[in-house]
Protein backbone atom coordinates (compact mmCIF):
# COMPACT_ATOMS: atom_id res chain seq x y z
CA UNK A 1 0.00 0.00 0.00
CA UNK A 2 1.36 3.41 -1.00
CA UNK A 3 1.73 6.34 1.38
CA UNK A 4 -1.21 8.19 -0.15
CA UNK A 5 -3.44 5.15 0.34
CA UNK A 6 -2.27 4.79 3.95
CA UNK A 7 -3.06 8.43 4.67
CA UNK A 8 -6.46 8.12 2.99
CA UNK A 9 -7.16 5.16 5.28
CA UNK A 10 -6.26 7.35 8.25
CA UNK A 11 -8.61 10.12 7.10
CA UNK A 12 -11.47 7.68 6.52
CA UNK A 13 -10.97 6.14 9.95
CA UNK A 14 -11.24 9.56 11.63
CA UNK A 15 -14.30 10.39 9.50
CA UNK A 16 -16.17 7.52 11.18
CA UNK A 17 -16.34 9.78 14.24
CA UNK A 18 -15.87 13.30 12.81
CA UNK A 19 -18.46 13.64 10.05
CA UNK A 20 -18.29 16.26 7.31
CA UNK A 21 -15.00 17.87 8.38
CA UNK A 22 -12.53 16.39 5.91
CA UNK A 23 -10.72 19.71 5.33
CA UNK A 24 -10.08 20.17 9.05
CA UNK A 25 -8.94 16.55 9.38
CA UNK A 26 -6.48 17.01 6.51
CA UNK A 27 -5.05 20.12 8.16
CA UNK A 28 -4.54 18.30 11.47
CA UNK A 29 -2.78 15.44 9.68
CA UNK A 30 -0.67 18.01 7.81
CA UNK A 31 0.45 19.39 11.18
CA UNK A 32 1.28 15.87 12.34
CA UNK A 33 3.38 15.21 9.22
CA UNK A 34 5.16 18.54 9.80
CA UNK A 35 6.05 17.54 13.34
CA UNK A 36 3.92 20.45 14.59
CA UNK A 37 1.16 21.07 17.11
CA UNK A 38 -2.44 22.24 16.73
CA UNK A 39 -4.66 24.57 18.73
CA UNK A 40 -8.37 23.82 18.19
CA UNK A 41 -10.33 26.91 19.14
CA UNK A 42 -14.11 26.74 18.93
CA UNK A 43 -17.34 26.75 20.89
CA UNK A 44 -18.24 23.68 23.01
CA UNK A 45 -19.87 20.68 21.39
CA UNK A 46 -18.48 20.81 17.85
CA UNK A 47 -16.07 17.87 18.24
CA UNK A 48 -12.69 19.41 19.15
CA UNK A 49 -11.84 16.80 21.76
CA UNK A 50 -13.26 13.95 19.67
CA UNK A 51 -11.14 14.98 16.69
CA UNK A 52 -7.97 14.89 18.79
CA UNK A 53 -8.93 11.55 20.33
CA UNK A 54 -9.92 10.03 16.96
CA UNK A 55 -6.54 10.93 15.45
CA UNK A 56 -4.63 9.38 18.32
CA UNK A 57 -6.79 6.24 18.39
CA UNK A 58 -6.26 5.78 14.65
CA UNK A 59 -2.54 5.36 15.36
CA UNK A 60 -1.04 2.82 17.72
CA UNK A 61 0.86 5.37 19.81
CA UNK A 62 0.39 6.39 23.44
CA UNK A 63 -2.44 8.85 24.02
CA UNK A 64 -2.69 10.96 27.18
CA UNK A 65 -5.41 13.45 27.98
CA UNK A 66 -4.77 16.31 30.37
CA UNK A 67 -7.81 18.21 31.61
CA UNK A 68 -6.25 21.56 32.39
CA UNK A 69 -7.59 23.52 35.35
CA UNK A 70 -6.03 26.23 37.56
CA UNK A 71 -4.86 23.64 40.08
CA UNK A 72 -2.88 21.57 37.56
CA UNK A 73 0.82 21.79 38.43
CA UNK A 74 3.75 21.84 35.97
CA UNK A 75 4.92 18.53 37.47
CA UNK A 76 1.64 16.94 36.36
CA UNK A 77 2.74 17.68 32.80
CA UNK A 78 6.49 17.11 32.95
CA UNK A 79 6.90 14.65 35.82
CA UNK A 80 8.91 14.91 39.02
CA UNK A 81 11.74 13.29 40.96
CA UNK A 82 10.93 11.58 44.25
CA UNK A 83 12.81 9.68 46.94
CA UNK A 84 11.83 6.02 46.81
CA UNK A 85 12.63 2.70 48.46
CA UNK A 86 14.54 1.76 51.56
CA UNK A 87 17.79 2.89 50.01
CA UNK A 88 16.25 6.34 49.46
CA UNK A 89 17.22 6.46 45.78
CA UNK A 90 15.88 9.10 43.42
CA UNK A 91 13.15 7.92 41.07
CA UNK A 92 11.65 9.93 38.20
CA UNK A 93 7.88 9.73 37.79
CA UNK A 94 6.83 10.57 34.24
CA UNK A 95 4.18 13.22 33.65
CA UNK A 96 1.37 13.26 31.10
CA UNK A 97 3.64 14.61 28.34
CA UNK A 98 5.44 11.27 27.96
CA UNK A 99 3.30 10.05 25.08
CA UNK A 100 2.87 10.36 21.32
CA UNK A 101 -0.36 12.38 21.39
CA UNK A 102 -1.03 14.79 24.23
CA UNK A 103 -4.53 16.28 24.39
CA UNK A 104 -4.34 19.47 26.44
CA UNK A 105 -8.05 20.08 26.97
CA UNK A 106 -9.11 23.67 27.81
CA UNK A 107 -5.50 24.85 27.75
CA UNK A 108 -6.47 28.43 28.60
CA UNK A 109 -7.81 27.29 31.99
CA UNK A 110 -4.32 26.30 33.16
CA UNK A 111 -2.28 28.82 35.11
CA UNK A 112 0.56 30.70 33.41
CA UNK A 113 3.05 28.55 35.33
CA UNK A 114 1.56 25.32 33.96
CA UNK A 115 1.25 26.75 30.46
CA UNK A 116 4.95 27.62 30.52
CA UNK A 117 5.77 23.96 31.24
CA UNK A 118 4.65 23.22 27.67
CA UNK A 119 7.09 25.63 26.02
CA UNK A 120 10.16 23.36 26.03
CA UNK A 121 7.99 20.31 25.39
CA UNK A 122 6.49 21.77 22.22
CA UNK A 123 9.63 23.40 20.84
CA UNK A 124 12.36 20.90 21.72
CA UNK A 125 10.21 17.78 22.24
CA UNK A 126 12.08 17.10 25.43
CA UNK A 127 11.67 17.67 29.17
CA UNK A 128 14.24 18.98 31.63
CA UNK A 129 13.65 18.10 35.28
CA UNK A 130 16.18 18.54 38.10
CA UNK A 131 19.08 18.95 35.69
CA UNK A 132 18.25 15.87 33.61
CA UNK A 133 16.85 16.04 30.06
CA UNK A 134 14.42 13.37 28.86
CA UNK A 135 13.53 12.92 25.19
CA UNK A 136 9.88 12.41 24.32
CA UNK A 137 8.65 9.56 22.08
CA UNK A 138 8.45 10.08 18.33
CA UNK A 139 6.23 11.15 16.80
CA UNK A 140 5.05 13.66 19.38
CA UNK A 141 2.14 16.05 18.98
CA UNK A 142 0.21 18.39 21.26
CA UNK A 143 -3.45 18.92 20.40
CA UNK A 144 -4.83 21.69 22.58
CA UNK A 145 -8.41 22.94 22.78
CA UNK A 146 -9.89 26.16 24.07
CA UNK A 147 -13.26 27.91 24.10
CA UNK A 148 -12.96 31.46 22.69
CA UNK A 149 -16.36 32.60 23.98
CA UNK A 150 -16.24 32.02 27.74
CA UNK A 151 -13.45 33.97 29.44
CA UNK A 152 -14.42 33.46 33.10
CA UNK A 153 -11.71 31.49 34.90
CA UNK A 154 -9.34 31.47 31.93
CA UNK A 155 -5.74 32.60 31.41
CA UNK A 156 -4.89 34.18 28.07
CA UNK A 157 -2.20 32.29 26.15
CA UNK A 158 0.89 34.50 25.75
CA UNK A 159 2.29 35.18 22.29
CA UNK A 160 5.29 32.91 22.93
CA UNK A 161 2.91 30.03 23.63
CA UNK A 162 0.72 30.77 20.59
CA UNK A 163 3.80 30.83 18.38
CA UNK A 164 4.60 27.23 19.38
CA UNK A 165 1.45 25.99 17.61
CA UNK A 166 1.92 25.25 13.94
CA UNK A 167 -1.77 25.87 13.28
CA UNK A 168 -4.82 27.31 14.95
CA UNK A 169 -7.99 25.71 13.59
CA UNK A 170 -11.72 25.88 14.11
CA UNK A 171 -13.99 22.88 13.60
CA UNK A 172 -17.20 24.81 12.96
CA UNK A 173 -20.81 23.69 12.95
CA UNK A 174 -21.76 20.84 10.60
CA UNK A 175 -24.19 21.26 7.75
CA UNK A 176 -27.74 19.97 8.09
CA UNK A 177 -27.12 16.65 6.33
CA UNK A 178 -23.97 15.99 8.32
CA UNK A 179 -25.72 16.83 11.59
CA UNK A 180 -28.49 14.39 10.70
CA UNK A 181 -25.83 11.74 10.07
CA UNK A 182 -24.45 12.45 13.54
CA UNK A 183 -27.90 11.91 15.06
CA UNK A 184 -28.38 8.62 13.19
CA UNK A 185 -24.91 7.28 13.87
CA UNK A 186 -24.77 4.21 16.17
CA UNK A 187 -24.06 5.21 19.76
CA UNK A 188 -21.15 2.82 20.03
CA UNK A 189 -19.17 4.70 17.33
CA UNK A 190 -16.76 6.75 19.46
CA UNK A 191 -13.02 7.50 19.28
CA UNK A 192 -12.51 4.63 21.71
CA UNK A 193 -14.11 2.20 19.24
CA UNK A 194 -11.60 2.99 16.49
CA UNK A 195 -8.83 0.54 15.67
CA UNK A 196 -5.35 1.76 14.68
CA UNK A 197 -4.69 1.91 10.93
CA UNK A 198 -1.14 3.28 11.12
CA UNK A 199 1.81 2.57 13.40
CA UNK A 200 4.07 5.21 14.93
CA UNK A 201 6.92 3.75 12.90
CA UNK A 202 4.99 4.40 9.67
CA UNK A 203 4.17 7.94 10.76
CA UNK A 204 7.79 8.68 11.63
CA UNK A 205 8.89 7.40 8.22
CA UNK A 206 6.34 9.70 6.58
CA UNK A 207 7.56 12.68 8.62
CA UNK A 208 11.09 12.01 7.37
CA UNK A 209 9.87 11.62 3.78
CA UNK A 210 8.14 15.03 3.96
CA UNK A 211 11.60 16.62 4.17
CA UNK A 212 12.30 15.34 0.64
CA UNK A 213 9.33 17.22 -0.89
CA UNK A 214 10.62 19.94 -3.21
CA UNK A 215 9.80 23.62 -2.81
CA UNK A 216 11.12 25.89 -5.57
CA UNK A 217 13.11 29.04 -4.83
CA UNK A 218 10.27 31.19 -6.17
CA UNK A 219 7.84 29.61 -3.70
CA UNK A 220 10.32 30.07 -0.87
CA UNK A 221 10.47 33.76 -1.80
CA UNK A 222 6.66 33.83 -1.95
CA UNK A 223 6.47 32.59 1.66
CA UNK A 224 8.98 35.18 2.85
CA UNK A 225 7.17 37.93 0.91
CA UNK A 226 3.94 37.09 2.76
CA UNK A 227 5.69 37.32 6.13
CA UNK A 228 7.53 40.52 5.24
CA UNK A 229 4.37 42.20 4.01
CA UNK A 230 2.65 41.48 7.34
CA UNK A 231 5.44 43.30 9.22
CA UNK A 232 4.95 46.61 7.40
CA UNK A 233 1.19 46.50 6.98
CA UNK A 234 -0.95 49.27 8.45
CA UNK A 235 -3.09 48.02 11.30
CA UNK A 236 -0.71 45.18 12.24
CA UNK A 237 1.21 45.77 15.46
CA UNK A 238 3.24 42.54 15.33
CA UNK A 239 3.87 40.75 12.05
CA UNK A 240 4.78 37.16 11.24
CA UNK A 241 8.12 36.04 12.69
CA UNK A 242 10.75 33.95 10.84
CA UNK A 243 9.41 31.00 12.84
CA UNK A 244 6.09 31.61 11.09
CA UNK A 245 7.78 31.57 7.67
CA UNK A 246 9.48 28.28 8.55
CA UNK A 247 6.18 26.86 9.80
CA UNK A 248 4.42 27.71 6.53
CA UNK A 249 7.33 26.25 4.55
CA UNK A 250 7.23 22.94 6.45
CA UNK A 251 3.44 22.74 6.46
CA UNK A 252 3.29 23.33 2.69
CA UNK A 253 5.64 20.42 2.10
CA UNK A 254 3.56 18.19 4.38
CA UNK A 255 0.31 19.24 2.66
CA UNK A 256 1.79 18.47 -0.76
CA UNK A 257 2.89 15.07 0.57
CA UNK A 258 -0.62 14.44 1.89
CA UNK A 259 -1.99 15.17 -1.58
CA UNK A 260 0.40 12.61 -3.07
CA UNK A 261 2.82 15.10 -4.64
CA UNK A 262 6.60 15.44 -4.39
CA UNK A 263 6.55 19.20 -4.92
CA UNK A 264 4.79 22.24 -3.44
CA UNK A 265 2.27 24.29 -5.42
CA UNK A 266 1.30 27.94 -4.77
CA UNK A 267 -2.20 26.72 -3.87
CA UNK A 268 -0.73 24.69 -1.00
CA UNK A 269 0.73 27.87 0.49
CA UNK A 270 -2.48 29.86 -0.06
CA UNK A 271 -4.60 27.11 1.52
CA UNK A 272 -2.44 26.88 4.64
CA UNK A 273 -1.44 30.52 5.20
CA UNK A 274 -4.51 31.62 7.26
CA UNK A 275 -4.28 28.61 9.60
CA UNK A 276 -0.50 28.79 9.99
CA UNK A 277 0.11 32.55 10.15
CA UNK A 278 -2.99 34.31 11.49
CA UNK A 279 -2.53 33.40 15.16
CA UNK A 280 1.00 34.83 15.04
CA UNK A 281 -0.27 38.34 14.27
CA UNK A 282 -1.15 41.09 16.71
CA UNK A 283 -3.56 43.70 15.36
CA UNK A 284 -3.58 47.37 16.30
CA UNK A 285 -6.98 48.91 17.12
CA UNK A 286 -7.19 50.26 13.57
CA UNK A 287 -6.47 46.82 12.15
CA UNK A 288 -9.24 45.24 14.21
CA UNK A 289 -11.70 47.81 12.89
CA UNK A 290 -10.63 47.32 9.26
CA UNK A 291 -10.05 43.57 9.08
CA UNK A 292 -11.96 42.22 12.09
CA UNK A 293 -9.83 39.05 12.37
CA UNK A 294 -6.15 38.16 11.74
CA UNK A 295 -7.33 35.56 9.20
CA UNK A 296 -8.76 38.36 7.08
CA UNK A 297 -5.39 40.15 7.23
CA UNK A 298 -3.64 37.09 5.79
CA UNK A 299 -6.28 36.77 3.06
CA UNK A 300 -5.79 40.44 2.18
CA UNK A 301 -2.03 39.90 1.94
CA UNK A 302 -2.53 36.89 -0.35
CA UNK A 303 -4.63 39.02 -2.68
CA UNK A 304 -1.95 41.71 -2.90
CA UNK A 305 1.15 39.57 -3.46
CA UNK A 306 1.50 38.13 -6.99
CA UNK A 307 1.50 34.37 -7.16
CA UNK A 308 4.80 33.14 -8.65
CA UNK A 309 4.71 31.16 -11.88
CA UNK A 310 7.29 28.76 -13.22
CA UNK A 311 8.84 29.12 -16.66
Amino acid sequence: MGRRAELELLIENIEKVIIGKRETIELVITALLSGGHVLLEDVPGVGKTQLAAALSKSCDGIFNRLQLTPDVMPSDITGFTMISGEDRHQEFKKGAAFCNFLLADEINRASAKSQSALLEIMEEKQISVDGTTYSLPRPFMVLATQNPVETYGTYHLPEAQMDRFLMKLTVGYPGKENELSILRRPKDVTPGSLTPVLSCEQLQEMIEEVNKVRCSEKLEEYIVDISEYSRKMNGVRLGVSPRGSLALFNASKAYAYLQGREYVLPDDIKTLAPSVLAHRLMLAPGGKAEYNTPENVIRAILEKIPVPTEG
